[in-house]
């Protein structure tokens, strides 16, 4: 859950936030948990419905300064710098994203939720979830091999 809540808010004292905010609001509403259903689906849908709230309020996410993010890079250790060169490129190709693409992308390929599952948390039918992780993972390739430049988000933020 903690990583999920990390994804979506891309700062880690934000996501503990976010993750002690789901499980006080988890904990509130126990009396409403359907014991059929998976726990970590239904978490996660609170976890979601949790950052939205904190997305309208804020209207924006804080997403790191790419100078000190180059900063880190170049002070690091150079045998750790491919893997935290591909961690930055990773990270700033998610922040492109659309929410509506970056969040059931990793619930699928980072969650490892099922397509069913991932509807279920976002309250969206299972071929829009489809259509989501696809177009995200086509924005993805285009992003971390340089095909799309930076000030085009237009081909990343279609949303169906």
């Amino acid at each position: 859950m903690r990583r999920y809540a990390r994804s979506l808010v891309f700062d880690a004292s934000q996501a503990d936030d976010l993750t002690q905010s789901t499980v006080v609001r988890a904990l509130s509403h126990w009396h409403q948990f359907d014991q059929r259903r998976d726990i970590l689906v239904w978490l996660l849908s609170i976890a979601h419905n949790a950052f939205l709230d904190l997305r309208r309020r804020d209207a924006r996410l804080t997403i790191a300064d790419p100078a000190d993010l180059q900063r880190l890079q170049d002070d690091g250790p150079h045998d750790e710098a491919d893997r935290l060169a591909m961690r930055l490129d990773l990270n700033a190709a998610l922040a492109r994203l659309s929410a509506e693409q970056r969040e059931p992308l990793l619930l699928v390929c980072v969650e490892q939720l099922s397509y069913a599952e991932v509807a279920e948390v976002l309250r969206v039918p299972v071929g829009t979830v489809m259509s989501r992780v696809f177009r995200a993972r086509a924005a993805m390739r285009k992003l971390l091999e340089g095909e799309t430049r930076p000030g085009s988000p237009a081909t990343l933020r279609r949303v169906v």
